[in-house]
């Protein structure tokens, strides 16, 4: 399911290419994800914590590291909820009325992003998927995304029907909030920058002497920094 929230629900142009899970004997888990945008050379990283992953589907991550931002479908943003439960109610219904009000949609003068978002939208190639949608009626959005061959198309087609038929808005809001990069090993997008690395050491080395904490909690602050700093 995070895979698919990834690379489904969250259309931010990033490919998924390697996926981590992580977990311990009490049950919790971790999953890191990394996703390439082939245009750009940059990469993302998609961080889920168990503890703060209460839905799946509405603002299921800890954090998610981009040195770019854009204007991604974000059918997983807190905004989008509208949406979500429209594009369900969506896949339930004939697969010929569907396709119908996206050749609808294709012939219209949509604003810019929706242009974007409908323009490798096959309307005909779809039929099968909402076929598929028809016969199993989900019962919300995570099983919708859940199911095989419910792709970015079908979502990015329902949500489309959902916002300019009914006018429930999808999000357009890029979750990215920081990144730790200092350059790629392969020069993409651009080559390590060792004088950058270097102040930013430098930076989180003073952060911690002026912190007001004890030794112990210094001395422990400065291992883990020396751990995770390491070209």
């Amino acid at each position: 399911m995070a895979a698919k929230v990834d690379n489904t629900a969250l259309q931010d142009g990033y490919q998924i290419y390697h996926h981590m899970f992580v977990f311990d004997r009490e049950g919790r888990w971790c999953v890191v994800q990394r996703g390439m945008n082939e245009a750009t050379r940059y990469a993302r990283r998609y961080h889920w914590l168990s503890e703060g992953a209460k839905d799946f589907v509405c603002e299921p991550h800890a954090a998610i590291c981009c040195d770019a931002k854009g204007k991604p479908l974000n059918m997983v943003a807190q905004e989008s909820e509208e949406a979500r439960k429209v594009s369900s109610l969506l896949s339930q219904e004939k697969p010929w009325w569907l396709v119908g009000e996206l050749k609808k949609l294709k012939n219209l003068e949509l604003p810019a992003h929706h242009q974007v978002l409908i323009q490798d939208v096959h309307p005909d190639r779809l039929v099968k998927i909402f076929l598929k949608t028809y016969e199993r009626q989900p019962e919300d959005f995570e099983q919708l995304l859940g199911m095989i061959g419910v792709g970015p198309k079908t979502i990015r087609a329902l949500s489309l029907i959902a916002e300019l038929v009914y006018g429930a808005e999808g999000s357009f809001r890029d979750p990215v909030r920081y990144s730790f990069a200092h350059g790629g090993k392969d020069g993409h997008p651009y080559p390590v920058d060792g004088k950058g690395y270097d102040r930013s050491i430098q930076i989180l080395e003073k952060a911690i002497q002026q912190a007001k904490l004890g030794n112990r909690e210094k001395l422990d602050a400065f291992k883990r920094l020396a751990n995770t700093t390491v070209p």
